[in-house]
Protein backbone atom coordinates (compact mmCIF):
# COMPACT_ATOMS: atom_id res chain seq x y z
CA UNK A 1 0.00 0.00 0.00
CA UNK A 2 1.45 3.15 -0.67
CA UNK A 3 1.71 5.71 2.44
CA UNK A 4 0.71 9.08 2.47
CA UNK A 5 2.56 11.89 3.19
CA UNK A 6 -0.21 13.91 4.83
CA UNK A 7 -3.65 13.10 6.09
CA UNK A 8 -6.72 15.38 6.89
CA UNK A 9 -8.95 13.71 8.91
CA UNK A 10 -12.09 14.16 11.23
CA UNK A 11 -13.93 16.20 9.07
CA UNK A 12 -16.36 17.20 6.40
CA UNK A 13 -14.81 16.75 2.56
CA UNK A 14 -16.49 18.26 0.06
CA UNK A 15 -15.43 16.45 -3.48
CA UNK A 16 -17.09 18.64 -6.10
CA UNK A 17 -16.62 15.45 -7.68
CA UNK A 18 -19.49 15.07 -10.84
CA UNK A 19 -21.21 12.40 -7.75
CA UNK A 20 -21.03 15.65 -5.48
CA UNK A 21 -19.87 13.16 -3.16
CA UNK A 22 -19.37 13.84 0.64
CA UNK A 23 -16.73 12.29 2.43
CA UNK A 24 -14.94 13.08 5.86
CA UNK A 25 -11.03 12.59 5.24
CA UNK A 26 -8.07 13.30 2.79
CA UNK A 27 -4.93 11.24 1.80
CA UNK A 28 -2.22 13.16 -0.06
CA UNK A 29 1.14 11.89 -1.14
CA UNK A 30 3.88 13.96 -3.53
CA UNK A 31 1.77 16.54 -3.74
CA UNK A 32 -1.50 14.89 -5.14
CA UNK A 33 -4.47 13.75 -3.53
CA UNK A 34 -3.78 9.46 -3.25
CA UNK A 35 -7.09 8.92 -1.54
CA UNK A 36 -10.65 10.45 0.01
CA UNK A 37 -12.69 8.54 2.01
CA UNK A 38 -14.34 7.87 5.69
CA UNK A 39 -11.24 8.34 8.31
CA UNK A 40 -11.02 5.19 9.43
CA UNK A 41 -9.87 4.21 5.59
CA UNK A 42 -7.70 6.90 5.33
CA UNK A 43 -6.12 7.09 8.96
CA UNK A 44 -5.16 3.35 7.40
CA UNK A 45 -3.13 4.81 5.14
CA UNK A 46 -0.69 6.46 7.25
CA UNK A 47 3.23 5.67 8.13
CA UNK A 48 4.91 6.76 11.17
CA UNK A 49 6.17 9.99 8.99
CA UNK A 50 2.69 10.67 7.56
CA UNK A 51 1.93 14.29 8.74
CA UNK A 52 -1.87 14.35 10.26
CA UNK A 53 -4.49 17.40 10.31
CA UNK A 54 -7.18 16.94 12.33
CA UNK A 55 -10.03 18.67 10.60
CA UNK A 56 -11.67 18.42 13.89
CA UNK A 57 -15.52 19.19 12.11
CA UNK A 58 -14.03 21.63 9.78
CA UNK A 59 -15.06 21.65 6.05
CA UNK A 60 -12.53 20.92 3.04
CA UNK A 61 -13.44 21.92 -0.02
CA UNK A 62 -11.15 22.10 -3.43
CA UNK A 63 -8.79 25.27 -3.60
CA UNK A 64 -10.51 27.99 -5.34
CA UNK A 65 -9.91 29.21 -8.44
CA UNK A 66 -10.52 33.16 -9.14
CA UNK A 67 -11.57 33.42 -12.96
CA UNK A 68 -10.92 37.00 -13.44
CA UNK A 69 -8.69 37.89 -10.33
CA UNK A 70 -6.43 41.22 -11.33
CA UNK A 71 -4.30 39.69 -8.57
CA UNK A 72 -1.60 42.24 -8.68
CA UNK A 73 -3.59 45.14 -7.87
CA UNK A 74 -4.79 43.71 -4.37
CA UNK A 75 -0.78 43.97 -2.71
CA UNK A 76 -0.01 47.05 -4.81
CA UNK A 77 -2.58 48.65 -2.32
CA UNK A 78 -0.28 48.40 0.59
CA UNK A 79 2.61 50.27 -1.11
CA UNK A 80 0.42 53.80 -1.02
CA UNK A 81 -0.62 55.13 2.35
CA UNK A 82 -4.27 54.91 3.41
CA UNK A 83 -7.13 57.50 3.58
CA UNK A 84 -9.66 54.96 4.94
CA UNK A 85 -11.74 56.29 7.59
CA UNK A 86 -11.03 59.59 6.88
CA UNK A 87 -14.71 61.58 7.80
CA UNK A 88 -13.61 65.45 7.14
CA UNK A 89 -10.89 67.30 5.03
CA UNK A 90 -9.14 67.91 8.45
CA UNK A 91 -8.96 63.80 8.34
CA UNK A 92 -7.50 64.29 5.13
CA UNK A 93 -4.95 67.10 5.99
CA UNK A 94 -3.73 65.93 8.78
CA UNK A 95 -2.41 62.49 7.79
CA UNK A 96 -1.21 64.31 4.88
CA UNK A 97 1.03 66.48 7.41
CA UNK A 98 1.99 62.90 8.88
CA UNK A 99 3.82 61.37 5.86
CA UNK A 100 5.11 65.07 4.93
CA UNK A 101 6.95 64.96 8.60
CA UNK A 102 8.62 61.84 7.45
CA UNK A 103 9.18 62.60 3.97
CA UNK A 104 12.54 64.26 2.40
CA UNK A 105 12.40 67.85 1.40
CA UNK A 106 10.71 67.82 -2.00
CA UNK A 107 9.50 64.00 -2.02
CA UNK A 108 6.05 63.17 -3.41
CA UNK A 109 3.51 62.05 -1.18
CA UNK A 110 1.13 59.84 -3.03
CA UNK A 111 -1.96 58.00 -1.29
CA UNK A 112 -4.08 55.73 -1.85
CA UNK A 113 -7.88 57.32 -3.12
CA UNK A 114 -10.71 58.95 -0.71
CA UNK A 115 -12.59 56.72 0.80
CA UNK A 116 -12.99 53.04 2.13
CA UNK A 117 -11.63 49.74 0.40
CA UNK A 118 -12.86 47.52 -1.25
CA UNK A 119 -15.57 49.99 -3.15
CA UNK A 120 -14.67 53.46 -1.92
CA UNK A 121 -18.34 53.94 -2.10
CA UNK A 122 -20.03 57.68 -0.98
CA UNK A 123 -17.26 59.89 -1.95
CA UNK A 124 -17.81 62.82 -1.12
CA UNK A 125 -20.85 62.07 0.76
CA UNK A 126 -18.62 60.35 3.13
CA UNK A 127 -16.46 63.66 4.28
CA UNK A 128 -18.41 66.54 6.31
CA UNK A 129 -18.05 68.80 4.20
CA UNK A 130 -19.73 67.31 1.04
CA UNK A 131 -16.35 67.86 -1.01
CA UNK A 132 -12.77 66.48 -0.90
CA UNK A 133 -9.88 69.14 -0.12
CA UNK A 134 -8.37 71.36 -3.16
CA UNK A 135 -5.43 72.26 -3.22
CA UNK A 136 -5.62 75.09 -1.21
CA UNK A 137 -6.32 72.71 1.84
CA UNK A 138 -3.42 70.92 0.98
CA UNK A 139 -0.93 73.16 0.65
CA UNK A 140 -1.40 74.42 4.31
CA UNK A 141 -0.07 70.89 5.46
CA UNK A 142 2.49 70.23 2.63
CA UNK A 143 3.51 74.04 1.18
CA UNK A 144 6.95 72.22 -0.39
CA UNK A 145 6.76 68.40 -0.81
CA UNK A 146 3.79 67.60 -3.92
CA UNK A 147 0.71 65.49 -2.91
CA UNK A 148 -1.22 63.67 -5.71
CA UNK A 149 -4.44 61.32 -3.97
CA UNK A 150 -5.24 58.94 -6.55
CA UNK A 151 -8.12 58.17 -8.60
CA UNK A 152 -9.57 54.70 -7.76
CA UNK A 153 -9.63 52.13 -10.41
CA UNK A 154 -13.17 53.32 -11.19
CA UNK A 155 -14.44 49.40 -11.45
CA UNK A 156 -13.70 48.66 -7.68
CA UNK A 157 -17.14 50.71 -7.10
CA UNK A 158 -18.56 50.94 -11.10
CA UNK A 159 -19.95 54.90 -10.87
CA UNK A 160 -18.43 57.65 -11.62
CA UNK A 161 -16.89 60.19 -11.51
CA UNK A 162 -13.86 59.39 -10.22
CA UNK A 163 -11.64 62.36 -8.64
CA UNK A 164 -8.18 62.70 -7.65
CA UNK A 165 -6.36 65.99 -6.13
CA UNK A 166 -2.80 67.32 -6.39
CA UNK A 167 -1.41 70.41 -4.78
CA UNK A 168 0.48 73.47 -6.23
CA UNK A 169 3.61 72.06 -5.89
CA UNK A 170 2.60 69.07 -7.56
CA UNK A 171 0.55 70.91 -10.51
CA UNK A 172 4.08 72.98 -11.00
CA UNK A 173 5.97 70.47 -11.35
CA UNK A 174 2.77 68.59 -14.08
CA UNK A 175 3.19 72.29 -15.74
CA UNK A 176 -0.44 72.91 -15.17
CA UNK A 177 -1.97 76.28 -15.30
CA UNK A 178 -4.91 78.26 -16.00
CA UNK A 179 -4.31 78.10 -19.70
CA UNK A 180 -4.18 73.73 -19.48
CA UNK A 181 -7.01 72.22 -21.41
CA UNK A 182 -8.43 68.73 -20.63
CA UNK A 183 -6.69 66.20 -23.32
CA UNK A 184 -10.46 64.54 -23.17
CA UNK A 185 -13.87 65.17 -23.23
CA UNK A 186 -13.89 62.67 -20.04
CA UNK A 187 -11.21 64.97 -17.56
CA UNK A 188 -12.74 68.20 -15.93
CA UNK A 189 -10.53 70.23 -14.27
CA UNK A 190 -11.90 71.89 -11.30
CA UNK A 191 -11.11 75.76 -11.09
CA UNK A 192 -11.51 78.79 -8.77
CA UNK A 193 -14.18 80.52 -9.83
CA UNK A 194 -12.54 84.04 -9.49
CA UNK A 195 -9.02 83.41 -10.82
CA UNK A 196 -9.88 80.87 -12.93
CA UNK A 197 -6.89 79.05 -11.99
CA UNK A 198 -7.40 74.97 -11.69
CA UNK A 199 -7.81 74.27 -7.57
CA UNK A 200 -6.05 70.95 -7.85
CA UNK A 201 -9.34 68.68 -8.22
CA UNK A 202 -9.63 66.19 -11.15
CA UNK A 203 -12.82 64.39 -12.33
CA UNK A 204 -12.89 61.81 -14.84
CA UNK A 205 -15.98 60.44 -16.29
CA UNK A 206 -14.20 57.40 -17.50
CA UNK A 207 -13.82 53.51 -15.06
CA UNK A 208 -9.91 53.61 -16.16
CA UNK A 209 -8.03 56.56 -15.20
CA UNK A 210 -6.88 58.87 -17.62
CA UNK A 211 -5.65 61.41 -15.40
CA UNK A 212 -2.30 59.51 -13.98
CA UNK A 213 -1.43 59.02 -17.92
CA UNK A 214 -1.86 62.30 -19.24
CA UNK A 215 -2.19 65.59 -17.14
CA UNK A 216 -0.30 64.16 -14.01
CA UNK A 217 1.81 61.67 -15.89
CA UNK A 218 5.09 62.59 -13.72
CA UNK A 219 3.85 61.56 -10.40
CA UNK A 220 6.07 58.59 -9.29
CA UNK A 221 4.61 55.21 -10.74
CA UNK A 222 4.35 51.46 -9.13
CA UNK A 223 8.36 50.27 -9.84
CA UNK A 224 8.68 46.22 -10.52
CA UNK A 225 9.95 46.01 -7.27
CA UNK A 226 6.50 47.22 -5.95
CA UNK A 227 4.96 45.34 -8.68
CA UNK A 228 7.10 42.18 -7.01
CA UNK A 229 6.43 43.15 -3.56
CA UNK A 230 2.53 43.71 -4.19
CA UNK A 231 1.94 40.80 -5.86
CA UNK A 232 3.63 38.46 -3.34
CA UNK A 233 1.20 40.17 -0.78
CA UNK A 234 -1.87 39.55 -2.88
CA UNK A 235 -0.62 36.27 -3.17
CA UNK A 236 -0.86 35.93 0.59
CA UNK A 237 -4.41 37.44 0.83
CA UNK A 238 -5.83 35.31 -1.82
CA UNK A 239 -4.89 32.38 0.37
CA UNK A 240 -6.07 33.60 3.20
CA UNK A 241 -9.87 33.37 1.67
CA UNK A 242 -8.91 29.76 -0.25
CA UNK A 243 -7.69 31.08 -3.27
CA UNK A 244 -5.16 28.56 -5.17
CA UNK A 245 -5.32 29.55 -8.55
CA UNK A 246 -6.58 32.79 -10.40
CA UNK A 247 -7.26 33.24 -14.33
CA UNK A 248 -6.17 36.37 -15.84
CA UNK A 249 -8.62 37.17 -18.43
CA UNK A 250 -8.15 40.18 -19.06
CA UNK A 251 -4.59 39.99 -20.12
CA UNK A 252 -1.49 40.97 -18.22
CA UNK A 253 1.32 43.37 -19.84
CA UNK A 254 5.16 43.21 -19.78
CA UNK A 255 5.36 44.59 -16.21
CA UNK A 256 3.44 42.28 -14.31
CA UNK A 257 4.39 39.44 -16.34
CA UNK A 258 7.96 40.20 -15.09
CA UNK A 259 7.01 40.29 -11.48
CA UNK A 260 4.83 36.89 -11.88
CA UNK A 261 8.29 35.36 -13.36
CA UNK A 262 10.74 37.04 -10.64
CA UNK A 263 8.20 35.38 -7.81
CA UNK A 264 8.27 32.29 -10.09
CA UNK A 265 12.11 32.28 -10.24
CA UNK A 266 12.30 33.20 -6.53
CA UNK A 267 10.76 30.19 -5.24
CA UNK A 268 7.36 27.98 -5.56
CA UNK A 269 4.06 30.92 -5.76
CA UNK A 270 1.63 29.97 -3.21
CA UNK A 271 -1.54 30.39 -6.20
CA UNK A 272 -1.29 28.89 -9.87
CA UNK A 273 -1.64 31.69 -12.42
CA UNK A 274 -2.99 31.40 -16.04
CA UNK A 275 -2.32 34.96 -17.54
CA UNK A 276 -3.85 35.75 -20.96
CA UNK A 277 -1.31 37.76 -23.06
CA UNK A 278 -1.90 41.85 -23.35
CA UNK A 279 -0.47 42.68 -26.28
CA UNK A 280 0.80 46.59 -27.31
CA UNK A 281 -0.20 46.35 -31.21
CA UNK A 282 2.58 49.04 -32.59
CA UNK A 283 0.33 49.59 -35.40
CA UNK A 284 -3.51 48.72 -35.75
CA UNK A 285 -2.58 48.03 -39.81
CA UNK A 286 -4.07 44.38 -40.32
CA UNK A 287 -1.34 42.72 -42.17
CA UNK A 288 1.27 44.11 -39.21
CA UNK A 289 -1.07 42.54 -36.41
CA UNK A 290 -1.50 39.52 -38.56
CA UNK A 291 1.98 38.87 -39.35
CA UNK A 292 2.92 39.68 -35.56
CA UNK A 293 0.33 37.15 -34.11
CA UNK A 294 1.89 34.44 -36.39
CA UNK A 295 5.35 34.45 -34.86
CA UNK A 296 3.68 34.48 -31.41
CA UNK A 297 1.53 31.49 -31.93
CA UNK A 298 4.74 29.64 -31.23
CA UNK A 299 5.06 30.35 -27.33
CA UNK A 300 0.55 31.66 -26.89
CA UNK A 301 -0.85 28.61 -28.70
CA UNK A 302 -3.31 26.02 -27.13
CA UNK A 303 -1.76 26.14 -23.27
CA UNK A 304 0.64 28.43 -23.72
CA UNK A 305 4.28 28.27 -22.08
CA UNK A 306 4.48 27.39 -18.35
CA UNK A 307 4.73 25.04 -15.87
CA UNK A 308 1.82 23.89 -13.42
CA UNK A 309 2.45 27.13 -11.59
CA UNK A 310 2.34 29.87 -14.07
CA UNK A 311 1.49 29.46 -17.43
CA UNK A 312 0.90 32.23 -20.45
CA UNK A 313 -0.76 31.12 -22.96
CA UNK A 314 -3.90 32.70 -25.25
CA UNK A 315 -4.22 36.47 -25.93
CA UNK A 316 -7.33 39.14 -24.37
CA UNK A 317 -8.70 41.85 -27.41
CA UNK A 318 -11.52 44.22 -27.48
CA UNK A 319 -12.68 46.74 -29.97
CA UNK A 320 -12.50 49.88 -27.64
CA UNK A 321 -9.91 51.46 -29.97
CA UNK A 322 -10.72 54.69 -28.68
CA UNK A 323 -9.09 58.43 -28.69
CA UNK A 324 -9.02 57.51 -24.55
CA UNK A 325 -7.41 54.43 -24.57
CA UNK A 326 -4.78 55.76 -27.06
CA UNK A 327 -4.25 58.52 -24.86
CA UNK A 328 -3.34 56.14 -21.66
CA UNK A 329 -0.56 53.81 -23.65
CA UNK A 330 1.06 57.02 -24.21
CA UNK A 331 2.57 56.17 -20.80
CA UNK A 332 3.22 52.10 -21.96
CA UNK A 333 5.21 50.19 -20.77
CA UNK A 334 3.61 51.39 -17.87
CA UNK A 335 -0.36 50.48 -16.98
CA UNK A 336 -1.21 52.02 -13.70
CA UNK A 337 -3.32 49.94 -11.74
CA UNK A 338 -4.81 48.06 -14.81
CA UNK A 339 -1.64 46.15 -15.22
CA UNK A 340 -3.09 45.05 -19.00
CA UNK A 341 -2.20 47.10 -22.33
CA UNK A 342 -4.37 50.14 -23.30
CA UNK A 343 -3.10 49.48 -26.94
CA UNK A 344 -4.57 46.01 -26.87
CA UNK A 345 -7.41 47.80 -28.41
CA UNK A 346 -7.79 47.23 -32.17
CA UNK A 347 -10.67 48.48 -34.53
CA UNK A 348 -13.55 46.09 -35.19
CA UNK A 349 -12.61 44.76 -38.56
CA UNK A 350 -8.88 44.55 -37.77
CA UNK A 351 -9.75 42.70 -34.21
CA UNK A 352 -11.92 40.00 -36.91
CA UNK A 353 -9.21 39.22 -39.00
CA UNK A 354 -6.67 38.89 -36.04
CA UNK A 355 -8.86 36.21 -34.21
CA UNK A 356 -9.91 34.63 -37.97
CA UNK A 357 -5.42 34.07 -37.89
CA UNK A 358 -5.39 33.31 -34.01
CA UNK A 359 -7.76 30.46 -34.62
CA UNK A 360 -5.64 29.27 -37.40
CA UNK A 361 -2.91 29.42 -34.92
CA UNK A 362 -4.36 27.67 -32.46
CA UNK A 363 -4.42 30.79 -29.98
CA UNK A 364 -7.33 31.09 -27.96
CA UNK A 365 -9.07 34.44 -27.36
CA UNK A 366 -10.70 36.16 -24.64
CA UNK A 367 -13.26 39.19 -24.68
CA UNK A 368 -15.33 41.56 -23.34
CA UNK A 369 -16.18 43.95 -25.95
CA UNK A 370 -19.88 44.56 -25.51
CA UNK A 371 -20.72 43.08 -29.02
CA UNK A 372 -18.51 40.05 -28.60
CA UNK A 373 -20.84 37.24 -29.49
CA UNK A 374 -21.10 38.58 -32.37
CA UNK A 375 -17.99 38.62 -33.46
CA UNK A 376 -17.38 35.68 -32.67
CA UNK A 377 -19.60 34.00 -34.88
CA UNK A 378 -18.06 36.03 -37.64
CA UNK A 379 -14.95 33.59 -36.96
CA UNK A 380 -16.48 31.23 -36.14
CA UNK A 381 -17.97 31.14 -40.11
CA UNK A 382 -14.45 31.19 -40.82
CA UNK A 383 -12.79 28.93 -38.66
CA UNK A 384 -14.70 27.14 -36.23
CA UNK A 385 -14.55 27.33 -33.12
CA UNK A 386 -15.52 24.21 -31.43
CA UNK A 387 -13.40 22.81 -28.72
CA UNK A 388 -11.43 25.52 -28.42
CA UNK A 389 -13.12 27.18 -25.35
CA UNK A 390 -12.56 30.72 -25.97
CA UNK A 391 -13.91 32.90 -23.64
CA UNK A 392 -16.37 35.88 -23.01
CA UNK A 393 -15.71 37.92 -19.83
CA UNK A 394 -17.74 39.56 -17.51
CA UNK A 395 -20.65 39.06 -19.20
CA UNK A 396 -23.87 40.34 -17.67
CA UNK A 397 -27.14 40.58 -19.06
CA UNK A 398 -28.22 37.36 -21.79
CA UNK A 399 -31.36 36.45 -23.40
CA UNK A 400 -32.15 33.10 -24.49
CA UNK A 401 -31.29 33.22 -27.80
CA UNK A 402 -27.97 34.80 -26.58
CA UNK A 403 -27.50 31.80 -24.51
CA UNK A 404 -28.22 29.27 -26.97
CA UNK A 405 -25.81 31.00 -29.54
CA UNK A 406 -23.35 31.19 -26.77
CA UNK A 407 -23.44 27.14 -26.08
CA UNK A 408 -23.18 26.67 -29.46
CA UNK A 409 -19.71 28.22 -29.86
CA UNK A 410 -18.32 26.31 -26.67
CA UNK A 411 -17.78 29.72 -25.35
CA UNK A 412 -16.73 29.50 -21.41
CA UNK A 413 -18.46 32.30 -19.55
CA UNK A 414 -16.41 34.28 -16.25
CA UNK A 415 -19.21 36.00 -14.49
CA UNK A 416 -18.93 38.91 -12.36
CA UNK A 417 -21.38 38.69 -10.12
CA UNK A 418 -20.72 41.83 -8.03
CA UNK A 419 -21.12 44.49 -10.50
CA UNK A 420 -24.43 42.88 -12.24
CA UNK A 421 -25.55 41.40 -8.90
CA UNK A 422 -24.27 43.24 -5.77
CA UNK A 423 -23.40 46.87 -6.84
CA UNK A 424 -25.79 47.37 -9.90
CA UNK A 425 -28.54 44.63 -9.43
CA UNK A 426 -31.03 47.14 -7.99
CA UNK A 427 -30.69 50.15 -10.39
CA UNK A 428 -31.00 47.08 -13.59
CA UNK A 429 -33.96 45.30 -11.41
CA UNK A 430 -35.55 48.82 -11.77
CA UNK A 431 -34.56 49.34 -15.12
CA UNK A 432 -35.74 46.19 -16.77
CA UNK A 433 -38.68 45.05 -14.82
CA UNK A 434 -39.75 41.93 -15.25
CA UNK A 435 -37.27 41.17 -17.83
CA UNK A 436 -34.61 41.47 -14.23
CA UNK A 437 -33.79 37.41 -15.41
CA UNK A 438 -31.11 38.39 -17.66
CA UNK A 439 -29.26 40.01 -15.19
CA UNK A 440 -26.30 37.42 -14.49
CA UNK A 441 -28.72 34.54 -15.50
CA UNK A 442 -26.79 31.64 -13.48
CA UNK A 443 -29.68 29.11 -13.27
CA UNK A 444 -30.60 29.78 -17.30
CA UNK A 445 -26.99 29.24 -18.09
CA UNK A 446 -25.96 26.16 -16.17
CA UNK A 447 -29.14 24.53 -17.33
CA UNK A 448 -28.32 25.09 -20.71
CA UNK A 449 -25.11 23.73 -20.48
CA UNK A 450 -22.66 26.34 -21.13
CA UNK A 451 -19.55 26.36 -18.36
CA UNK A 452 -19.81 29.34 -16.36
CA UNK A 453 -17.01 30.63 -13.47
CA UNK A 454 -16.77 33.03 -11.07
CA UNK A 455 -14.67 35.86 -10.56
CA UNK A 456 -13.73 38.44 -8.04
CA UNK A 457 -12.48 41.29 -10.32
CA UNK A 458 -10.63 41.86 -7.10
CA UNK A 459 -13.66 43.72 -5.92
CA UNK A 460 -13.40 42.53 -2.53
CA UNK A 461 -10.52 39.65 -3.12
CA UNK A 462 -12.72 36.44 -1.75
CA UNK A 463 -14.89 33.89 -4.10
CA UNK A 464 -17.00 33.59 -0.91
CA UNK A 465 -18.84 36.98 -1.77
CA UNK A 466 -19.10 35.97 -5.37
CA UNK A 467 -20.88 32.55 -4.15
CA UNK A 468 -23.16 34.47 -1.99
CA UNK A 469 -23.89 36.81 -4.94
CA UNK A 470 -25.03 33.58 -7.00
CA UNK A 471 -26.67 31.75 -4.72
CA UNK A 472 -28.83 34.49 -3.23
CA UNK A 473 -28.92 37.64 -5.59
CA UNK A 474 -28.77 40.25 -2.79
CA UNK A 475 -27.69 43.71 -3.99
CA UNK A 476 -25.53 46.40 -1.93
CA UNK A 477 -28.64 49.01 -2.06
CA UNK A 478 -31.76 47.01 -0.66
CA UNK A 479 -29.86 43.80 0.46
CA UNK A 480 -32.73 42.40 -0.89
CA UNK A 481 -32.83 39.30 -3.71
CA UNK A 482 -34.27 40.28 -7.31
CA UNK A 483 -34.59 37.72 -9.74
CA UNK A 484 -34.63 34.84 -7.16
CA UNK A 485 -35.12 32.40 -10.53
CA UNK A 486 -31.65 32.66 -11.52
CA UNK A 487 -30.29 32.03 -8.01
CA UNK A 488 -28.03 28.67 -7.72
CA UNK A 489 -27.19 26.30 -4.83
CA UNK A 490 -24.84 26.65 -2.99
CA UNK A 491 -22.78 23.78 -4.40
CA UNK A 492 -23.07 24.81 -8.00
CA UNK A 493 -21.49 28.19 -6.77
CA UNK A 494 -19.01 26.10 -4.75
CA UNK A 495 -17.99 24.64 -8.24
CA UNK A 496 -18.50 27.66 -10.14
CA UNK A 497 -15.45 29.01 -7.82
CA UNK A 498 -13.47 26.19 -8.52
CA UNK A 499 -14.34 22.98 -11.11
CA UNK A 500 -15.34 25.25 -13.42
CA UNK A 501 -12.47 27.71 -13.33
CA UNK A 502 -9.91 24.44 -13.83
CA UNK A 503 -11.97 23.42 -17.08
CA UNK A 504 -11.32 26.94 -17.75
CA UNK A 505 -7.95 26.76 -18.16
CA UNK A 506 -8.03 23.29 -19.74
CA UNK A 507 -6.80 21.53 -16.24
CA UNK A 508 -9.97 19.80 -15.63
CA UNK A 509 -8.17 16.38 -14.74
CA UNK A 510 -5.56 18.16 -12.39
CA UNK A 511 -7.57 20.70 -10.29
CA UNK A 512 -11.04 22.07 -9.46
CA UNK A 513 -12.05 18.71 -7.29
CA UNK A 514 -10.93 16.57 -4.63
CA UNK A 515 -10.24 12.78 -6.09
CA UNK A 516 -6.88 11.09 -6.63
CA UNK A 517 -4.71 11.86 -8.84
CA UNK A 518 -5.36 15.47 -8.70
CA UNK A 519 -3.33 18.27 -7.22
CA UNK A 520 -3.87 18.22 -3.83
CA UNK A 521 -4.90 22.25 -3.31
CA UNK A 522 -7.18 22.23 -0.95
CA UNK A 523 -8.96 25.06 1.60
CA UNK A 524 -10.16 24.27 5.10
CA UNK A 525 -13.06 26.21 5.90
CA UNK A 526 -14.06 26.68 9.59
CA UNK A 527 -17.54 27.53 8.37
CA UNK A 528 -19.27 25.27 6.22
CA UNK A 529 -20.12 27.03 3.03
CA UNK A 530 -22.66 24.57 1.96
CA UNK A 531 -24.90 25.15 5.40
CA UNK A 532 -23.83 28.28 6.98
CA UNK A 533 -26.26 31.35 7.16
CA UNK A 534 -26.50 33.12 4.21
CA UNK A 535 -25.76 36.30 6.10
CA UNK A 536 -21.89 34.43 7.42
CA UNK A 537 -21.28 32.74 3.72
CA UNK A 538 -19.75 36.07 2.19
CA UNK A 539 -17.11 36.65 5.38
CA UNK A 540 -15.93 32.82 5.50
CA UNK A 541 -12.17 32.95 5.46
CA UNK A 542 -9.63 29.73 5.02
CA UNK A 543 -8.58 28.06 8.07
CA UNK A 544 -5.62 26.46 6.34
CA UNK A 545 -5.08 26.81 2.89
CA UNK A 546 -2.87 23.91 0.83
CA UNK A 547 -1.06 23.81 -2.54
CA UNK A 548 0.05 20.55 -3.70
CA UNK A 549 -0.25 19.24 -0.09
CA UNK A 550 2.14 22.09 1.65
CA UNK A 551 0.15 24.84 3.69
CA UNK A 552 0.94 27.79 2.24
CA UNK A 553 -1.72 29.84 4.68
CA UNK A 554 -2.68 29.05 8.53
CA UNK A 555 -4.62 31.41 10.17
CA UNK A 556 -3.47 30.87 13.20
CA UNK A 557 -0.12 31.50 12.60
CA UNK A 558 -0.96 34.27 10.69
CA UNK A 559 -2.87 35.92 13.82
CA UNK A 560 0.21 34.80 16.00
CA UNK A 561 2.35 37.28 13.58
CA UNK A 562 0.01 39.69 13.82
CA UNK A 563 0.28 40.18 17.38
Amino acid sequence: MVRADLILTGGKVVTLDRQWQKTQAIAIAGGRILAVGRTGDIAAMAAAKTTRIDLAGRTAVPGLIDAHAHMDREGLKAKLPSLAGASCIDDICQRIEALVRDAEPGEWIVTMPIGDPPHYTGVPGNLREGRVPNRHELDRVSPDNPVYIRAIWGHWRNSLPLVSIANSAALRLAGITRDTLAPSPEIQIDRDMASGEPNGVFHEFDHKPLVEHTLMSVVPRFTLADRIAGLRQSMRIYNSFGTTSVFEGHGIAAEVLAAYQALRHESTPSVRAHLLFSPSWSSAQTDQVTGLLKSWGAWLAGRGLGDEYLRVGGLYTESDYSSTNRLRAKTGPYTGWAGFNYDSCLPEDVMVEMMVEATRNGIRIGSFTPNILDLYEKVDKIVPLAGKRWIIEHMGILDGDEIARIRDLGIHLTMLTSRYIFQQGAALHREMGDRAGRIAPLRSLIDAGVPVALATDNVPPTMFHTMWHAATRRTEETGQPFAEQQCISREEALACASREGAYLTFEEDEKGTLEPGKLADIAVLLDDPLSVDDDRLPGITADLTLVSGKIVYDRAEASNAAL
